[in-house]
């Protein structure tokens, strides 16, 4: 997960200073879009972290709540199938007392 965070991060800080970059060339060149661009970088600037943060929370809410539900999954899948083996032995021991053959 750490691994996760670092790359996310590291993406949100190209993409800001990439922002922040073009920003400055189109204001030393003189374009029109410069004001565009720099509100743009500064909505950019609380937007993407916040919008990289929730995204990392949910993955990790999703990730902790799927792996607890799996684990209960799996506990019933061993309970079941233990079960299954116990009633086979009852099975298969009250047909040999029988004198039926067991498969």
């Amino acid at each position: 997960m750490k691994k996760v965070k670092r790359i996310i991060a590291l993406v949100g800080v190209i993409a800001l200073l990439a922002l922040y970059v073009y920003t400055l060339v189109l204001a030393i060149v003189g374009s029109e879009q410069t004001m565009n661009m720099l509100i743009t970088a500064i909505v950019a600037t609380v937007v993407l972290p916040t919008l990289l943060w929730t995204y990392s929370f949910i993955y990790k809410l999703l990730k902790n709540n799927y792996s607890e539900e799996a684990r209960e999954n799996l506990e019933k899948m061993k309970k079941a199938q233990h079960l299954s083996e116990e009633n086979a032995a009852k099975t298969g021991q009250e047909e040999h007392i029988a004198g039926r053959n067991p498969k």
